[in-house]
């Protein structure tokens, strides 16, 4: 049994396909080592990664303005350390809806982290304690951008 699909909706099932396939061979990668990142931070720009480490120094951030001046609560900043070195990770909050929220992390906790790791030393955004900041040229600001934290059994 065949069945006759319009041209466009062919077009679509592959491209939702390949996008599937994507996806799960990101689920599936291997955790990065963190050196490897801070190494050759122009290669991981922007490049979804996923790191397992311990929390640490997990520090709460006060509401900060985004520069189209909507308000963001709940952020928070913390560095993720493995066995070869550790990064800055920004959880960036909820952007328009005051809220007050902990941390989905505490310090000693050993997590997978899915993150976006962002080294704008071109020009780009960086989270800080003094809110959303623009990268200079010549700053070496090197953060991973939490899009999923699980907590890893011990």
């Amino acid at each position: 049994m065949t069945i006759d699909l319009p041209p466009v909706t062919r077009a679509l099932l592959l491209v939702l396909c390949a996008s599937l396939l994507r996806l799960s061979a990101a689920v599936a990668a291997d955790p990065v080592a963190i050196r490897d990142i801070l190494d050759e931070p122009r290669s991981y720009h922007l490049r979804q990664v996923l790191l397992q480490g311990t929390v640490r120094n997990v520090q709460p951030l006060d509401p900060y303005k985004l520069p189209a001046g909507t308000t963001c609560y709940g952020a928070y900043l913390f560095y993720l350390e493995d066995a070869t070195a550790s990064i800055n990770v920004a959880v960036f909050g909820l952007c328009g809806v005051p809220t007050v929220k902990d941390p989905d992390v505490e310090e000693g906790a050993r997590i997978e982290l899915q993150a976006t790791i962002q080294a704008p030393s071109h020009g780009g955004y960086y989270l800080s304690f003094q809110g959303l900041q623009v990268a200079g040229e010549r700053e070496g600001v090197i953060q991973a951008v939490a899009d999923r934290i699980t907590p890893l059994a011990e």
